[in-house]
């Protein structure tokens, strides 16, 4: 999946917005302000995910291109290689995931304004 398709996904769920706070190469995604994705634009390409801890340990088990979140805390965050080695639908039910657990910490009165928009 390259980095234009993780991009589009990102921007198609509701409540997202993306921008560059910390420098020209990490395109950042925030649901309601919140970060659930950071896309490295650099030479090699990579996107930092938010993950279960139980769960990050396993893919980075798995998967020889998942490791602690660069930059991250590494408990609760993935970096994902993108080289074409994980299958895009793995890459989407992880950024899925990523959403849904920003989503889950929102405050209640962010959570009404995501659901009115």
């Amino acid at each position: 999946m390259d980095q234009e398709l993780i991009r589009e996904y990102c921007l198609n769920r509701k409540g997202v917005t993306e921008g560059f706070p910390f420098d020209e190469t990490t395109l950042v995604f925030k649901l309601m302000g919140r970060m659930f994705a950071l896309l490295n634009l650099d030479e090699e390409p990579s996107v930092n995910l938010k993950c279960d801890p139980e769960e990050a340990v396993r893919l980075r088990e798995h998967y020889e291109t998942v490791m602690p979140g660069f930059h991250m805390n590494k408990l609760h965050w993935n970096t994902i290689l993108l080289n074409g080695r994980i299958p895009p639908e793995d890459i989407k039910e992880w950024i899925d995931n990523s959403y849904e657990l920003v989503k889950e910490k929102l405050p209640k009165r962010i959570k009404e304004q995501l659901g009115a928009l």
